[in-house]
């Protein structure tokens, strides 16, 4: 079985298929007499195509099995899709060009403390968390026609993603 190496999630590998959600390098907003600060415009989660809107929900995941295997792959051809931990644990990105070609997956191990919007089409496998009950805020499309698309791939096309 063929094995998708891990690189560190920064915002110039991860740029082909979207982008990455991190505070680092952003400047604040002071706000609520001095007791919080914002950060404002971190990205924009394209969700408007054909009538769509924004929903905000929190998923809450599980790992999967050990070691894990990319046997699915899914697109969202109406709308991107914004995942940020809300514990910081890190966890882990797949993502591909075509997810029948080895040789466009991508894999990123990211920090309980950077998201990823994907872009509206890019093919990704769904959540992978590290450890129980991960939770995340996710940005999503609401609103008509179909918005996802999957892929289940042969068991000889299964990938396993590096340790």
């Amino acid at each position: 079985m063929k094995e998708i190496a891990l690189e560190p999630l920064t915002r110039a590998a991860f740029a082909p298929f979207g982008e990455v959600v991190e505070l680092d390098g952003v400047t604040p907003m002071v706000v609520n007499q001095g007791f919080a600060q914002r950060f404002d415009d971190l990205i924009d989660v394209d969700v408007r195509t054909d009538g769509g809107e924004a929903k905000i929900s929190i998923f809450e995941a599980r790992p999967r099995p050990q070691p894990i295997v990319i046997k699915v792959m899914e697109r969202h051809p109406l709308a991107g899709q914004m995942f940020y931990p809300l514990q910081d644990r890190n966890w882990l990105v797949v993502v591909c060009g075509d997810p029948h070609e080895h040789s466009s997956y991508r894999g990123f191990r990211a920090t309980g403390q950077q998201g990823v919007s994907y872009g509206r089409g890019v093919w990704h496998h769904p959540l992978l968390v590290l450890e129980s009950e991960s939770r995340f805020m996710v940005v999503d499309r609401k609103g008509p026609g179909k918005n996802l698309d999957e892929v289940w791939l042969q068991e000889s096309n299964w990938l396993r993603v590096a340790g």
